[in-house]
């Protein structure tokens, strides 16, 4: 199982950017995916989760920017995220739970400055 992240870039606050995650070697449809990034210094925090459709919002400094959706026939989610802000600046990790534990990918960084 593999878990592939794209899209990270470097963004003034304000922009835009989408965030790809690409599932390889899984034959079946995963019920559960997420997004979950990592500052600098700081833990890892879920952003946002994507399960069965139905999605919640977890880390509440991205309210009302960010959307998590999924490709419905392939194990593919993204991320939107606008009005970009300088503490976005992290790692985003995607996850998936497989075999009742999360698998990670390797992470694609944004950096967000002005």
């Amino acid at each position: 199982v593999q878990l592939v992240e794209s899209g990270g870039t470097v963004a003034r606050p304000g922009g835009s950017l989408r965030l790809s995650c690409h599932t390889y070697g899984i034959v079946g449809r995963l019920k559960t995916m997420a997004w979950v990034r990592q500052a600098p210094g700081d833990q890892r925090e879920l952003v946002e989760q994507i399960s069965d459709g139905d999605s919640t919002i977890y880390e509440e400094s991205v309210k009302g920017r960010v959307t998590i959706s999924r490709d419905g026939t392939q194990n593919t989610i993204y991320l939107e995220m606008n009005n970009l802000k300088v503490e976005d600046t992290a790692v985003y990790f995607c996850a998936a739970m497989w075999g009742g534990q999360w698998t990670w990918g390797q992470g694609t960084q944004i950096i967000v400055w002005s």
